[in-house]
């Protein structure tokens, strides 16, 4: 059973990546690692699978719950000769995430989920594209997929949509690096239990910080529903991949890409979304 299960998950990653044309050997794929069991996964399979991988973490300076990753994200690279590359958030910014999270929010309402990922996704698009990457593979799964759909629906805010799917992004430039989720489609219990079987080293803990309570609600309804409706999340994604189209043809623009000022990040305005957090936390 354990050997079927791993067969088909592995087949299921195959057909994933080959139905929405997710990666070329050709490729160079750098695998956003948190050190946790999706982008653990992810990097195991896509070096499994012959593709041309090289890890890369963020290290937030999050006390003892960032160092177990970041240990157990080498010790996972060593032992399957991968190369990594680590990215320490004081070097780039000058604080910890959680110094910086409190200072920006003693002056604006922010959560921290929201502060931490802008700056995750500056530092994503700007150190591959440094490395010369073709890709970048993040260890997204159905489960976040359902959520961020379903929330940005509730928000009664669609646009937020349109850069989702397996292969996300609306506007091409020489800057932004494309972004990849060959896991888009499997579950977080198939991804658990594949990571398990193999006895990856794996934090299962999730951050301590992550308290979004609107995100988590959303979560703990669709898992409730699910013991009712098994496909719900997939339902949802699948309506959504189908709309998707439409949805893109409403809201994109032939606006040209602007870049921050500051920066020189692709931005929506003159001034990007981390450089405008920066300011609040300087001034």
């Amino acid at each position: 059973m354990e050997k079927d299960f791993i067969k088909n998950f592995e087949k299921k990653l195959k057909k994933t990546i080959k139905d929405h044309n997710l990666i070329k050997k050709s490729d160079k794929v750098i695998v956003a690692c948190s050190g946790g069991k999706d982008s653990t996964v992810l990097l195991y399979l896509l070096n499994k699978l012959g593709y041309k991988v090289v890890g890369l973490i963020i290290d937030l300076l999050v006390g003892t719950w960032s160092k177990k990753n970041l240990n157990n994200i080498q010790e996972f690279c060593k032992s399957n000769k991968i190369k990594l590359h680590v990215i320490n958030i004081r070097d780039e910014i000058g604080s910890s995430i959680c110094y910086v999270r409190s200072g920006i929010q003693s002056k604006v309402n922010l959560g921290n989920c929201t502060i931490c990922g802008v700056i995750k996704r500056w530092l994503l698009n700007n150190k591959p594209r440094e490395l010369k990457a073709d890709k970048i593979a993040t260890g997204h799964n159905l489960d976040d997929a359902a959520e961020t759909v379903l929330m940005n629906y509730m928000k009664g805010n669609p646009e937020l949509s349109i850069g989702l799917g397996p292969r996300t992004g609306v506007i091409k430039s020489k800057k932004f690096v494309q972004r990849i989720k060959p896991l888009y489609f499997f579950s977080n219990k198939e991804i658990k239990k594949y990571s398990q079987l193999h006895n990856f080293p794996v934090l299962y803990d999730p951050c301590p910080c992550s308290i979004g309570v609107f995100r988590r609600n959303i979560r703990e309804l669709l898992n409730l529903q699910e013991k009712k409706y098994p496909d719900i999340k997939l339902n949802i994604v699948n309506n959504f991949l189908e709309f998707l189209p439409k949805l893109k043809k409403k809201f994109i623009s032939n606006k040209e890409l602007n870049y921050c000022k500051l920066c020189g990040e692709p931005s929506r305005k003159e001034v990007c979304r981390k450089c405008s957090l920066i300011k609040i936390l300087k001034s």
